[in-house]
């Protein structure tokens, strides 16, 4: 298990098993839901009472997952991982996990000691209840990760918020941060057919902000269009860009297959050794 961090307010003590969950050698301790996950979050954390993905976004992901649609995504990753030299067993954080499909695929692949965090209950719960080998933690990633200095041999931030310092702090010197977000494209034809255009979503150099800290080590882009039906677009809508989803019946009214546009822009950066 990775070395986890106690969230309670000045402890960051390190965390350890115990009979209901997690607990620190001062005395704080984490129950573990019956799902199996356990949440770090505190009061001060706490943006809302229902955080992160809706339970309807995690539902449409799951869904777009178990049809397949996302298979050559995953291979994707695992390939720029393999590339990169990332060893099997390596100490991983998914920070931004969503509902745990890929993070599970990538760890069976490469039978990594993981852990998946989002502040979305919801999606944490669904990953807990699929995946139960894997450890799931419920915390707000936006501020200071619930990991030990140095404790990680890769950080997985796959289409979620992004934060160098942290990432970082929790990555050994060495350690390797995968990193993706969508492509220029990704969704164009949706995102056209439902919010009247399809700005181009690459603006700027969306891994510029890591290059204090970090080396880029392999970066690409893939593309992978595919035809979807009626209900996998509106899936892909809910699960994705939140300004699409109030108008996805102007897109389904059009009926049949379709094809799409999956597009991801894929970096792989290693944790500079530099003291």
């Amino acid at each position: 298990m990775i070395a986890l961090a106690c969230t309670v307010r000045g402890c960051g003590a390190e965390l350890a098993p115990s009979a209901a969950g997690l607990a620190c050698p001062r005395g704080h301790a984490f129950d573990r839901a019956r799902s199996g996950y356990v949440n770090l979050l505190q009061p001060h954390d706490r943006r809302s009472l229902d955080a992160g993905d809706s339970r309807e976004a995690v539902s449409a992901r799951r869904r777009l997952f178990a049809s397949g649609l996302y298979a050559p995504w995953i291979e994707e990753l695992g390939r720029a991982l393999a590339d990169a030299g990332v060893e099997r067993g390596a100490r991983t954080l998914d920070v931004g996990c969503g509902e745990g499909s890929i993070l599970a695929a990538l760890a069976e692949r490469f039978e990594l000691d993981a852990a998946g965090l989002d502040r979305s209950v919801h999606a944490v719960e669904a990953a807990a209840r699929a995946h139960p080998s894997i450890a799931w933690i419920v915390a707000n990633g936006d501020r200071r990760l619930p990991v030990r200095d140095g404790a990680l041999d890769l950080v997985l931030s796959i289409t979620a918020r992004r934060s160098p310092n942290e990432f970082a702090r929790v990555l050994r010197p060495g350690g390797r941060l995968l990193l993706a977000v969508p492509g220029a494209d990704d969704l164009a034809e949706l995102r056209a057919a439902a919010m009247g255009s399809a700005t181009d979503l690459a603006i700027h150099d969306p891994f510029a902000e890591f290059d204090t800290e970090f080396e880029r080590s392999e970066a690409r882009v893939f593309t992978h269009r595919v035809e979807v039906l009626a209900e996998q677009r509106a899936d892909l809508l809910i699960a994705t860009y939140r300004g699409a989803r109030g108008r996805e019946e102007r897109v389904l009214a059009e009926g049949g297959a379709r094809t799409v546009t999956l597009s991801w822009r894929v970096a792989v950066l290693v944790r500079s050794r530099r003291a």
